[in-house]
């Protein structure tokens, strides 16, 4: 993995762990964010290894689709839906504590998929 992917890799897993402890605070906003945010850098950091462009919102959802066809599953494209809701829900405050640690619970599976597609250098 290169240095870049590397550190989109990193900052991933920071997010993570930061949308835990915003979860426990109950600010459902920001673990919500954070939540995204983790998703969002390990698709970049698959993008990175592979030389894929990532700037934009559009691109990360293409990125998770050719993951998603690389695996023969469409499980990558449904819990990076669920990172995308997250993201919405920074912005709107429309799901309860429940909901919320639910999707962070698929996100923590979304981040362990991508890591290691990152690691085999292919998808699952």
């Amino acid at each position: 993995m290169n240095e870049q992917a590397t550190q989109y890799a990193a900052r991933g897993r920071k997010f993570l762990a930061q949308a835990s402890e915003e979860l426990a605070r109950n600010d459902l906003p920001q673990a919500s964010e954070k939540g995204w945010g983790a998703a969002a850098q390990l698709v970049k950091a698959a993008a990175e290894q592979r030389g894929w462009p990532h700037g934009q919102h559009r691109q990360l959802y293409e990125i998770v689709r050719n993951l998603a066809a690389e695996e023969g599953s469409d499980e990558l494209r449904k819990l990076f839906g669920l990172a995308g809701e997250l993201h919405t829900n920074f912005y709107e405050e429309i799901m309860s504590t429940e909901v919320v640690e639910y999707h962070l619970s698929e996100v923590t599976g979304l981040v362990e998929r991508v890591e290691a597609i990152l690691r085999n250098g292919t998808a699952a």
